[in-house]
Parts: C-alpha cells; sequence; structure tokens
C-alpha cells in the first residue's frame, strides 16, 4: 500500500526526462583521472543545488589521501579530484540514508569495435548505448530522479538524504575514501552499481600484483647461453592457476552462483626488447581475487607463499627469485551485516513500485561497499544495468529499467528517514 506522499513521490518521475538526463551524464567523457572526471563533478554539484540541497564541492587532498596508512589504492594518473556531497536540509530523530555512485567510467578500449562514437549516446527504442551508460551513469540517474521526485513531492523528512557521488572508484575508491575521510557518513547506504534485478549485500575483493622475472640476455642464435624469463615464468603461471583452483573450493553461499568466485587473472605480460635476444626480463601484471572475510593480508601471504614455493623449486629461481609487489588499486572484500533490515525495506519498495522479487547475492569483483561497510555503515548494491555489458562495447541499459529503480529508491528513502 502506497500512503499519499509516496504515491505523489511515483506521480513525479517521468520517464522522457530520465532518458534525456542519462544522455547528458552519457555525453560527458569521465574516464578515470581525466578533466571530464572533475567536468562532471562540477555538472553534478548544480543539479545538486537546484535541488535545493547543502552543496559540498571540494578539491580533495591528493598527497595527504595517498599518505594514509589505509588508502586504497590507485592505477590512475591525476593531479586533482574532487569530492562532491548533497544533503537535505530536514532532519530531526531521523536516520540518514546514503545515495551513493561513482562519475568515472572506464576508457573506451578500441573505438572500432563500437558502433559509433562511444560517448555520443546512441538509443534504440528505450536503450540507451555509451560508454558508461551501464556502469554506472544509469544509476547515478536513478538516485537523482529519486530524490528529485521526493523532494517535488512536498514530503517533510524526518532524517536526513545524504548524496555521495564519487569519483576514482574504477581503479581503488580514491573518491569514496576521501568522502569518509570528511567526515560524512550516515546509517545506512545504497549504491545504485547494476545489478540486473538483484540486490548485492556482499563484494568479494581485488588486490593489484606485479611480478618480476629475471632471466639471463644472450644472442637468440645461441639461446642455451641465456634464461629466457619467459621460460622462467611459466612454471609459475601454471602455479596460479592451481592456486587459483584452491581459493576457490566451497565458496560462500552468496558467491556460489558463479563459477570462479575469486578470480586469479594476469592481465598483462611484458617481456624482451628485441626478436633475436634472449629476454632476460618479464613483468607480469593481474589481479587476485579476495574471499568474503579474508584478510587482504592474508590473501597476500597466499599468493607470496605460491610464488616463493615455486622459486624454491626451480633451479634457477631459487637463485634469482621473482619479486612481487602491491601496485594499483587494493579492494577488500566487503558484505552487508547479516540480518540487516535494509534489503526487506528495498524489497517492500520495489514490490510496491510495480517490480518483481528481488533476490540476494554477492558480487565477484570489488566496489566501493567495502569502504563504506568498513566505516561501519551498513551498505548494499541495487541499480539499473546488468554488469555484463559494463567496461565492453556492448555498454547499455534500458530507460525502463532506470525507471524502475528510482521508483523504489524513491519508496526507500521514505521509508528509511520517514516523514513528519
Amino acid at each position: 500500500m502506497l500512503g499519499a506522499g509516496e504515491a505523489a513521490a511515483l506521480d513525479r518521475i517521468d520517464e522522457a526526462s530520465v532518458g534525456r538526463m542519462l544522455a547528458e551524464l552519457v555525453a560527458i567523457p569521465s574516464v578515470t583521472g581525466s578533466a571530464a572526471e572533475s567536468e562532471l563533478q562540477h555538472h553534478l554539484a548544480g543539479r545538486l543545488e537546484r535541488l535545493g540541497l547543502d552543496v559540498d564541492l571540494w578539491a580533495m587532498d591528493l598527497d595527504a589521501l595517498r599518505a594514509h596508512p589505509d588508502f586504497p589504492g590507485a592505477e590512475a594518473a591525476r593531479d586533482e579530484a574532487w569530492g562532491l556531497v548533497g544533503r537535505t536540509g530536514e532532519g530531526g530523530d531521523g536516520p540518514t540514508l546514503i545515495l551513493q555512485g561513482h562519475v568515472d567510467v572506464v576508457p573506451p578500449g578500441d573505438l572500432g569495435a563500437w558502433e559509433g562514437d562511444p560517448f555520443v549516446p546512441r538509443v534504440v527504442g528505450d536503450v540507451v548505448h555509451g560508454r558508461g551508460a551501464c556502469d554506472m551513469k544509469a544509476g547515478l540517474v536513478a538516485e537523482l530522479v529519486a530524490l528529485e521526485a521526493v523532494r517535488a513531492s512536498g514530503a517533510r523528512l524526518r532524517g536526513r538524504v545524504a548524496v555521495h557521488f564519487v569519483v576514482g572508484e574504477e581503479d581503488g575508491g580514491l573518491g569514496a575514501f576521501g568522502t569518509l575521510r570528511r567526515g560524512y557518513g550516515g546509517d545506512v547506504c545504497v549504491i545504485a552499481e547494476p545489478t540486473g534485478g538483484t540486490l548485492v549485500t556482499a563484494n568479494a575483493g581485488a588486490l593489484t600484483f606485479r611480478l618480476t622475472v629475471n632471466g639471463k640476455s644472450a644472442h637468440g642464435s645461441s639461446r642455451d647461453e641465456g634464461v629466457s624469463a619467459i621460460d622462467a615464468y611459466l612454471p609459475l603461471h601454471r602455479a596460479l592457476g592451481r592456486l587459483e583452483a584452491e581459493r576457490n573450493r566451497e565458496p560462500h553461499p552468496l558467491m556460489a552462483e558463479y563459477p570462479i568466485p575469486y578470480a586469479l587473472s594476469v592481465g598483462t605480460l611484458r617481456s624482451g626488447d628485441w626478436a633475436s635476444s634472449v629476454p632476460d626480463l618479464l613483468v607480469a601484471e593481474g589481479r587476485l581475487g579476495v574471499r568474503l572475510g579474508e584478510e587482504p593480508a592474508a590473501a597476500r601471504a597466499a599468493f607470496e607463499r605460491c610464488v616463493a614455493e615455486v622459486c624454491a623449486g626451480d633451479a634457477w629461481l631459487a637463485d634469482h627469485p621473482v619479486t612481487v609487489t602491491w601496485p594499483g588499486g587494493q579492494f577488500a572484500s566487503g558484505r552487508l551485516p547479516e540480518g540487516h533490515p535494509l534489503p526487506g525495506v528495498i524489497r517492500g519498495a520495489h514490490a510496491d513500485a510495480g517490480g518483481g522479487p528481488l533476490r540476494e547475492r554477492g558480487a565477484s569483483y570489488g566496489s566501493d561497499l567495502r569502504l563504506y561497510a568498513g566505516a561501519g555503515i551498513p551498505t548494499l548494491q541495487f541499480g539499473p544495468g546488468d554488469i555484463q555489458f559494463a567496461h565492453s562495447a556492448r555498454e547499455r541499459v534500458s530507460v525502463r529499467e532506470v525507471v524502475a529503480v528510482a521508483r523504489t529508491l524513491a519508496l526507500t528513502v521514505l521509508r528509511t528517514v520517514g516523514t513528519k
């Protein structure tokens, strides 16, 4: 059953305006670390100000954040980063609900794989195609539209709504980390990442690793005089496959639907500088999946132990051990506390807004969820789009799905923070 204020809020959500806003955001090429990432933060600050929110838009102190012992890592080069928080001015004895989303997108990759410019939104029926459409500008739009609807309904909130729009999620979580370090918190948090009609209440973690393997150079015609760093790496690669299999035995029930819940993947290999020379160096970089509830330090230790065992059993590597370092993003796992009422609130709101049942699951990738959960804020993910389309030239999202999520979030706001 809908209350009068709830019905009024839902009546304010218009599909055409949702589509226009989504296309407007996709057209801003806010690749992680780029100037357009900052441009989008300023654009969204203007939107939050027009909604009558108290807005804090600030230049983050990158040196101080990077020096913090809990800094989550980063991969993109940047010389600026902007934080953005908007809060409703109401508030008495009610709780604070955070609506969170990241503004950055990954690079488009091979432009030839796209139908047209990835940052010129292409609309087919009710589906918007383009980089960031799914991950996660659709989620940003759903949050904005939900808040607009609540404001337009005239509801007087007992608690507060805080909107956290953050940079740098794709390469570690700089924006969320800086926002939390600035002192912004809340009682519960919903991140509108693409969840494909589910509630994501847990995330696996992911740690970026780098392996440096040394060989011995020689002319290719007398390769027996040298030691190829490529050949030296091969037994290690096979051992990492065995480690992955070992770490994926008996996964947590929230992760059981994934063939490989905690993937160990080597993403880049660089070796050699001349075709007729035996390569004396190989550098491999990849990601190590972190199991639910596993400390990142324990995951690193298991990986380093595997590498050390391979080196100890190899004639060359025993005297020339592989070096392991941990650059880039460092995502711990994270989880909503078991039995927390937030999933029930969203399920009820989704049903009352005309949606179907929502099942609960975990996600095999890292996200900002772990930073908010780590700060003691119960957090889950619920948003429009399917993660299978993210980071690909097939990226797209249905406007109707964005509308459906916006309707659910509008009711979630009213039911979480309460009305006077």
